[in-house]
């Protein structure tokens, strides 16, 4: 088990980017899922590995009205760790960065041997405490996924994990969902048999799999519910995303939202002939924005990231 250290003075929740540790205020308008690098067997050829395709991603972002981006690259996905500082100066931009671990096609199996033998709640601990390797940047949140309308022994192992790493810092635990489905698992083992407040989770790409009944269940135990990824790799359901939004807006529950790009590919930005970042603030917004009005979307954007992330990190 790892040991939880002092906590911080109640009330003094901050974010913690990379270039620190800042007032959750202070992130203004929040891409609140998104890559600025990413590497996957998956992903063949296509890997999001340029810091010079990075940083005009950034400064387009920024252009669009964006301040501050969430980047979910968990560990041994090509993070880039060391990069990320120089890139968030530049383009002045917030830059929060992951740990965690994704499911387990994204990784050789040598890999997750050396994992299971030397502790992945402390691998998780330590890059969210002292840094990612030699970088001295420091993660922000935990990054773990689900499976396909259910959880394997892989998810379970990384949740289990990430939980035991919450415990220890307080550090929020973001969770893809595959394909959108099985949130309701995910909150079964991280909330009710792990004991993390469900505020502390946070649900990715419910687009994907827009089943209004279940999103309203998530919402009402308490968790965040990011609408991600109008990219052209997950373009299927985006036009039933405001229809979603709106439903739970309708029902009280617009301060649990939050809306992210999830840039995946290098096709996929903008630099590169994509929507990219900029397309979360230049056409999802402004779709939703006839959905549900104008305060909600601003709250989603500026309020609710600043909640989701914020945490009263061990002294």
């Amino acid at each position: 088990m790892v040991t939880p250290p002092g906590r911080a003075a109640a009330g003094s929740a901050t974010v913690r980017t990379v270039l620190g540790d800042i007032p959750p205020a202070d992130l203004g308008v929040c891409d609140a899922h998104d890559h600025l690098f990413l590497r996957s067997p998956r992903l063949p050829g296509r890997e999001l590995d340029s810091p010079a395709s990075a940083a005009g991603e950034l400064a387009a972002f920024h252009a669009a009205g964006g301040r501050s981006v969430v980047q979910w690259t968990p560990h041994g996905m090509g993070r880039r760790a060391e990069r990320l500082p120089g890139l968030a100066r530049a383009a002045g931009v917030h830059v929060v960065a992951a740990t965690g671990l994704h499911q387990a096609v994204h990784y050789p199996p040598k890999t997750l041997d050396r994992l299971r033998t030397h502790g992945l709640a402390e691998l998780f601990v330590r890059e969210l405490t002292e840094g990612v390797g030699t970088s001295g940047v420091r993660a922000g949140l935990i990054k773990v996924a689900g499976g396909y309308h259910g959880l394997d022994a892989h998810a379970r192992w990384t949740m289990t994990a990430a939980a035991e790493a919450h415990h220890a810092t307080g550090a929020p635990i973001a969770v893809h969902l595959e394909l959108g489905t099985a949130p309701l698992d995910v909150l079964d083992l991280l909330c009710a048999d792990s004991a993390v407040p469900p505020h502390k989770v946070i649900l990715g790409h419910l687009n994907r799999h827009p089943d209004l009944t279940v999103h309203r269940q998530a919402a009402e135990a308490g968790a965040y519910l990011a609408f991600d990824g109008p990219s052209r790799a997950h373009h299927a359901t985006d036009w039933r995303m405001p229809d979603a939004v709106s439903a739970l807006v309708d029902a009280g529950f617009g301060d649990r939202l939050l809306l992210g790009g999830d840039t995946t590919t290098a096709e996929a930005r903008s630099v590169d002939g994509g929507p990219g970042m900029p397309h979360l603030l230049r056409r999802v917004s402004p779709r939703l924005r006839i959905a549900v009005g104008e305060e909600p979307v601003r709250q989603i954007l500026t309020v609710n990231p600043g909640r989701a992330f914020g945490v009263e990190w061990p002294c």
